[in-house]
C-alpha cells in the first residue's frame, strides 16, 4: 500500500462498484465524523444498504394493507440532524403488494402531516432506482413532524417478490446531496 503525499491518505485499488462507493465514502467519512457509513444487511432479506450511523431495531405489526396486522421490521438512526429509517415487510402473498405499498405510500405522507390524497401529485415523486427491486417508487414531502417543527421526508418505496421496503431521510432541511445521494445509492437488491 502506497501513500499519497498530498493528504496522507493510503492509496488502495477498489475493483468493484461497490467497492469504489465504499472507499469513496470512508475518505469522505475521515473528512466529516457525523457520518459514519457503514454496511446494513438486513436479517431475512437480500437487502444490502448503507447507513450512517449505527442503527437501532424495532419490530411491531402495522395494518399495511387493511388487512390483518403485518409485522414491521425498522432500523433507523439520527445524525447530523437527520434521521435515516429503513423498514421492511414480508407479505407472504403477492397480491398483497400493491395495497401494501399503496397503503404505505399514504401512511409516509400522513406522518409528516401532508394529505395522503396528494401521493401521486408529481411535486410529491422523484426518479428512485433500487438495483434488483421489481418496482421502486421515489416520495418526497415537505410537511411537519411530531411537534409543528418543519421537516423534509424523501423516501423509497421497493418491491422485490412479496418483500416491501422503505428507505427514508427525514429532517429540517435536506440540502445535502453527498449524504442522500450515499443513502439511497446505497441500496441494492442482489
Amino acid at each position: 500500500m502506497s501513500v499519497s503525499a498530498s493528504r496522507g491518505l493510503p492509496h488502495r485499488r477498489c475493483p468493484r462498484p461497490l467497492g469504489r462507493l465504499l472507499c469513496a465514502l470512508l475518505v469522505l467519512g475521515a473528512c466529516s465524523p457525523t457520518f459514519n457509513w457503514r454496511e446494513l444487511r438486513p436479517e431475512g432479506t437480500p437487502l444490502q444498504a448503507l447507513m450512517p450511523c449505527k442503527p437501532e431495531t424495532a419490530t411491531r405489526a402495522v395494518p399495511l394493507d387493511g388487512g390483518a396486522p403485518t409485522e414491521l421490521h425498522m432500523q433507523s438512526c439520527d445524525t447530523g440532524g437527520l434521521t435515516f429509517a429503513l423498514a421492511w415487510v414480508e407479505l407472504g402473498d403477492a397480491a398483497r403488494v400493491p395495497a401494501a405499498l399503496s397503503g404505505w405510500r399514504r401512511a409516509s405522507l400522513g406522518a409528516v402531516r401532508v394529505d395522503p390524497a396528494r401521493v401521486d401529485e408529481p411535486a410529491a415523486q422523484w426518479n428512485a432506482a433500487v438495483p434488483g427491486a421489481t418496482q421502486t417508487l421515489g416520495l418526497a414531502a415537505q410537511g411537519t413532524d411530531h411537534q409543528g417543527r418543519p421537516v423534509q421526508m424523501r423516501a423509497v418505496h421497493f418491491v422485490r417478490g412479496t418483500q416491501v421496503y422503505q428507505a427514508a431521510i427525514y429532517g429540517p432541511v435536506l440540502n445535502d446531496a453527498g449524504v442522500t445521494s450515499a443513502f439511497f445509492d446505497g441500496l441494492k437488491l442482489p
